[in-house]
């Protein structure tokens, strides 16, 4: 049962992170107009079932005028709101409260600041003054804080005798395969066998961008609502019939591989996620429609 969409305002963002699943920055495409906002908003509430309604990037506050309006939109049809940022407009506390005190008025649910190394250094940041502000304002926070990966422990250490554990919270897929693998332990391909992050059979939540496309995981589309309503692609889904998904859901990114025959690489990978961003990256040409946008890979052009 779907109960949460996430509304992938922009792909613009004022920083390029190397840890950046979406492959963000400041010359990324791809920005939702306040009708495509509203579209999606009509028809999350079709659905039925979508309680929460996230906005987020790259950098939603980028575009605040259309960001402040859809928040004002989704409240008013009863949703629950949530933002995700990197609070890069809070340069003082006055400035830090005037720019979220709209939050603040219209009821957010809960405010994501992003406040770690990628973004900020250690001391006074644009991250802790958002945070600050919001507590001010009374608005729920949560801090994301994501590290540089090191090897928490080794096979034979501690409880996962098994396979290396990878600390710092990074996800391997985007920009942080290409700049923070290296180095790191590598697990064979016949072990990555699952799909640990998302329910890709019966999906919670899906994230949905300017270009129409419905992720079940970003880079993995089950189609376009400019094309076709998101009701109507979210109610007929079905995992098993799903080029991508299907594959994944049954056997993890090792059956995907294989099904397509993706030689995979002597060396392992690092994680499950490592090892299916590969391969998706690698049928992009087959599946143009399905593993989309191209800006998610990498790629400039959508």
């Amino acid at each position: 049962m779907l109960t949460g969409i996430h509304i992938l305002m922009t792909y613009k963002c004022n920083l390029e992170c190397d840890h950046c699943f979406l492959y963000s920055g400041p010359g990324a495409q791809g920005t939702m107009t306040l009708a495509q906002i509203r579209s999606v908003l009509d028809e999350a509430r079709k659905i039925g079932s979508v309680e929460w309604i996230y906005f987020e990037g790259g950098e939603p506050f980028l575009f605040y005028p259309s960001l402040i309006e859809g928040v004002r939109l989704a409240t008013t049809m009863g949703f629950k709101v949530g933002v995700v940022t990197n609070a890069y407009g809070a340069v003082s506390d006055e400035d830090a409260d005037i720019w979220l005190r709209p939050l603040s008025d219209l009821g957010v649910s809960t405010l994501s600041i992003s406040n770690d190394s990628f973004h900020y250094g250690e001391g006074e940041s644009p991250a802790k003054r958002g945070l600050a502000a919001a507590e001010r304002l009374g608005i729920p926070t949560a801090s994301i804080s994501i590290a540089k990966p090191f090897v928490e422990s080794k096979p034979g250490e501690g409880q996962d005798k098994g396979a290396p554990v990878i600390g710092g919270g990074a996800m391997f897929k985007g920009r942080a395969v290409d700049k923070l693998t290296a180095g790191l332990p590598r697990r064979p391909a016949h072990e990555l066998i699952t799909c640990p992050h998302e329910e890709l059979v019966t999906p919670s939540r899906v994230h949905v961008d300017s270009y129409g496309h419905v992720h079940l995981c970003q880079g993995v589309s089950l189609g376009t609502m400019w094309q076709r309503p998101l009701s109507e692609l979210v109610t007929e889904y079905d995992a098993g019939s799903h080029p991508i998904s299907g594959p994944l859901a049954k056997g993890g990114p090792y059956l995907l591989a294989r099904q397509y025959d993706v030689t995979p690489e002597e060396g392992g990978y690092v994680d499950e996620c490592h090892f299916c961003y590969l391969v998706r990256r690698s049928l992009m040409a087959r599946f143009p429609e399905t593993l989309a946008p191209r800006q998610v890979y990498g790629c400039e052009e959508n």
